[in-house]
């Protein structure tokens, strides 16, 4: 039953017998297959759906490929909404065998990443080579602003050999203007679907046989306004009727009423056995015989079924096979107001009826909804229970969240698995009290049950792993509060209440350990134990948390001074990933190799990295993958001589942070500090150090180290401003406290980037010689030199004139040289003809959106970076190509080749 109601879906209507024929709308529609989007939009009964099923479908297949999809508000899950898009195109003639197989692969995974999913399938749909007409009906029941941005992003990119038709009561939250600028766009609205005068008569007189006199019809059609559906209800109502005119002399009034009027005229003239049958299945978005049959009780549902349709009692047929309908949704929307008002009381019981009669085929969307619809919170809930190891699995948070909302809030605290389900999705959005008291109330719960007694929820492996589980969550809200003990005692906890084969539970109680070793700068213990999670969620078979686990073991790896090994880490969970079919979390791994790139001196890999990034969507494994990508954009901007675009990235940064798993070893403040520094604005620093930053006299923890080593570059760019001593001597003291804690701990890491200070600290006091000394033990310590050179670089020219004394002096000179290499400034005045090639993929990217319409600030919101960035990316590609305008530019890119 379930596959004929996914056939449904994806079928095209059946357009009704009898149509007035409407050749100036075919013409509209035939223009709409040169054009990315055509919108049909038009309030309910106008004909969209007939008009659409009618045109396209009789259309000579050699010509045009439909592919159909009917929309319902339980389609506003991303995740859900593309697979069946993806189904309907995979049913139109011309698709290939293999047409959306990544993108449904990818959909398959939880919480896929959008982007990636209509990358894949937007390769896919270039490849065709016959058109292909997508057609969205019912677009307006779609809300989620997630699932209208996926379709604005698929409208932008599509191939010019495929199509979307929208049918909708209301305009999508599109950039329609700029397609209707573009000629992307062909509209049919209700003045263009709203009957004519002829086609008016063509209809009442043709196709309903009423013979009316030319006055009968015009009245009519003045009074209906060409409305489609009020025309078909009063062609209704006049079937058998002696006095016409006195009945079309009588349908006057506000048109809030009509409708109201001609059903109630319609309903009082069905046989009282029909008009039961459409009043008691009103609650039914789709009808079939036995599902009819379960909520009216009776036995001959298919039969009047059939006998609706032949009567053209706005039925709608979903299948060939006659076993799925809709009510037209005007009639269905009078229909059931009509029902609340006759019968309010049989509601909630056909409520209740149709919700047992999916839960026993399997149907738990579907039972769930009109349990909640029936009022029957407590059996909604147990339906939510079983239902929540399949929402998990394919991680549809957003059709569950809106289940939770529906329920009475004493119903989800009662409910121990819904709770902490709940809860979870409080500490996403950042509700950490939220969610610790969603774990207080299912720990009450659980321990409310007497020993022995059969718990009062549904039995399922989730209830019985919830201690487990609650002791995981609780060392995850620990471990975003900062309380590293307090992660440690609950993960420790979760280990000796989870069984040998809870994976996940054994997974993330072990990861937690891990990330409180991380946090107290313990990186040795952290590797171990976080490799042992990572372990645990492979045996698991949770690939999405392997590969979120493989971020965090390269940053720890980095940490220790490793970032090769981090390389390779990433490198290899980006094959597995690409080997099992699956993208989420590859974003959060190409910003990794993107940072290490970056450090390494290879700034156009750290941007290629980046861009790949952006083009998969915001990473949405992690808390960290909120920011994180604006945060490595910020460093390759300061890096690329745009201070101001950084400082602008890591304010986007900063509003996308959200405290989550990973302790904060890299505060946006502190970074953003960092840039304030470099670029000479101290005073602006300072008060970052006044407000945020360690007073140097406080306990130098692991977590606070990144704050030290900024205040300590603070001091030593006021000294060389203003030479004070006591600046000078408090960022050495500093200096030594931290290298001691670093040094004690094992930190490599962090133990190359002090004595990078301590150089840059002796430098500016005149020391050379201990400056020298601090500088060949920088480079000395460093497991790997080679990929960290941006850290020496990064300290601007007092750096650059250091490692230049110490090549003069025989110190690391090695090292020293592979650092000075990438200082090395172009030959001045080469420019080959083919300076394009010199552009980096992100020039590349602003240069094809020079090539629009699209105005500046357009453009930095299109590239999700500042207009002080856009600026700077526009200045380089001038440079390179050797022109002073944007339409230069775009007229020397095309000459070579570039556009």
């Amino acid at each position: 039953m379930a596959g004929s109601l996914l056939e449904s879906k994806l079928h095209v209507p059946r357009p009704p017998g009898g149509l007035v024929a409407r050749p100036r709308l075919g013409e509209h529609l035939r223009h709409g297959t040169g054009a990315a989007l055509t919108l049909v939009s038009a309030p309910a009964g106008f004909g969209k759906t007939t008009l659409l099923a009618d045109r396209l479908a009789t259309a000579p297949g050699g010509r045009r490929s439909v592919a159909w999809l009917s929309l319902d508000r339980g389609d506003n899950d991303p995740a859900t909404f593309w697979t069946y898009v993806v189904a309907a195109l995979r049913t139109a003639p011309a698709a290939t065998e293999t047409l959306g197989a990544g993108a449904l692969s990818l959909l398959e995974a939880p919480r896929p990443p959008i982007e990636a999913v209509l990358t894949a399938l937007l390769n896919d749909l270039h490849a065709l080579t016959d058109d292909v007409v997508l057609v969205l009906d019912d677009y307006h029941d779609i809300d989620a602003p997630e699932v209208h941005n996926g379709v604005a992003f698929l409208l932008e990119h599509l191939p010019p050999q495929v199509h979307v038709v929208i049918a909708s009561r209301a305009d999508p939250p599109f950039p329609l203007a700029r397609m209707r600028a573009r000629g992307r766009l062909v509209e049919i609205r209700a003045t263009g679907l709203r009957f004519t005068p002829d086609e008016a008569a063509a209809y009442l007189n043709e196709v309903a046989g009423l013979g009316l006199a030319a006055r009968d019809v015009a009245a009519l059609e003045q009074r209906t306004e060409g409305w489609i559906a009020a025309l078909q209800l009063a062609a209704l109502s006049l079937q058998g009727r002696d006095d016409v005119a006195g009945f079309i002399a009588r349908f006057a009034g506000d048109d809030r009423y009509i409708v109201d009027y001609l059903v109630e005229e319609v309903l009082a003239h069905q046989p009282e056995p029909i008009r039961r049958f459409l009043l008691s299945t009103a609650v039914l978005d789709r009808l079939t015989g036995p599902l009819c049959d379960a909520v009216t009780g009776g036995d001959d549902g298919t039969r009047m079924l059939v006998a609706l349709e032949r009567a053209n009692l706005f039925l709608v047929p979903l299948d060939d096979r006659r076993e799925w309908y809709r009510y037209h949704h005007l009639f269905a929307d009078v229909l059931r107001a009509r029902t609340a008002s006759e019968q309010p009381e049989q509601v909630l019981r056909q409520h209740e009826r149709a919700s047992r009669w999916y839960e026993q085929h399997d149907l738990a969307e579907d039972a769930v909804g009109h349990a909640l619809a029936a009022g029957g919170f407590a059996r909604a809930a147990r339906l939510m229970e079983r239902a929540v190891p399949a929402i998990r699995r394919t991680r549809r948070d957003a059709v569950f969240l809106g289940w939770l909302k529906a329920l009475p809030d004493d119903v989800v605290s009662r409910s121990p698995v819904l709770g902490v389900f709940h809860g979870w999705m409080l500490m996403v959005s950042g509700d950490l009290d939220g969610f610790e008291a969603r774990l207080d109330d299912a720990e009450r719960a659980l321990a409310a049950v007497p020993a022995g007694s059969a718990p009062p929820w549904a039995d399922s492996e989730e209830l019985h792993t919830l201690p487990a589980t609650i002791a995981v969550y609780r060392a995850s809200l620990a471990q975003a509060r900062g309380d590293v003990a307090g992660t440690s005692e609950h993960a420790r906890r979760a280990l000796d209440l989870a069984g040998p084969t809870d994976h996940l539970a054994r997974g993330g109680a072990a990861g937690f350990l891990g990330l409180a070793a991380w946090a107290e700068g313990d990186v040795s213990t952290a590797l171990r134990t976080f490799d042992s999670a990572v372990s645990s969620l492979r045996a698991a078979g949770n690939l999405v948390d392997e590969l979120s686990g493989t971020v965090v073991l390269a940053d720890m790896w980095r940490a220790a001074g490793r970032p090769g090994t981090a390389r390779g880490l990433c490198e290899g969970a980006l094959q597995l990933a690409a080997a099992r079919g699956t993208a989420r979390a590859t974003a959060d791994l190409h910003v990794v190799l993107g940072e290490i790139d970056r450090d390494a001196g290879d700034l156009d890999g750290a941007r290629r990295h980046l861009d790949t990034a952006a083009a998969l969507g915001e990473p949405a494994s992690t808390t960290e993958g909120r920011y994180r990508w604006f945060v490595a954009m910020g460093l390759l901007a300061a890096t690329g001589g745009d201070p101001d675009g950084a400082v602008d990235l890591l304010a986007q940064a900063q509003q996308r942070y959200l405290p989550g798993f990973l302790p904060d070893v890299r505060p946006i403040p502190a970074l953003r500090a960092r840039v304030l520094i470099a670029q000479g604005r101290l005073a602006e620093a300072a008060d970052w150090a006044a407000e945020r930053g360690p007073t140097g006299d406080d306990d130098v923890r692991y977590l606070g180290e990144f704050d030290h080593l900024t205040v300590v570059r603070l001091l030593v760019a006021q000294y060389r401003v203003h030479p004070n001593s006591v600046r000078i001597d408090r960022a050495l003291r500093l200096l030594d406290r931290v290298h001691d804690a670093a040094e004690a701990a094992g930190r490599a890491g962090s133990l190359v980037e002090i004595r990078v200070l301590q150089a840059l600290a002796h430098d500016a006091r005149g020391q050379r010689q201990q400056a020298r000394a601090a500088l060949d033990r920088a480079f000395a310590g460093a497991p790997e030199p080679e990929v960290c050179v941006r850290l020496f670089l990064d300290e601007g020219a007092p750096m650059t004139e250091l490692l230049r004394d110490a090549e003069r002096h025989g110190v690391a000179v090695e090292h020293v040289r592979q650092v000075l290499g990438l200082t090395s400034p172009p030959e001045p005045g080469r420019r080959s003809p083919s300076a394009a090639g010199l552009l980096t993929e992100r020039e590349l990217q602003v240069l094809r959106l020079l090539d629009s319409e699209l105005t500046g600030p357009q453009i930095a919101r299109e590239m999700y970076v500042s207009h002080n960035t856009l600026r700077t990316h526009t200045k380089h590609i001038f440079a390179k190509l050797d022109v002073t305008t944007r339409r230069a530019a775009v007229h020397r890119g095309r000459e070579r080749g570039v556009l």
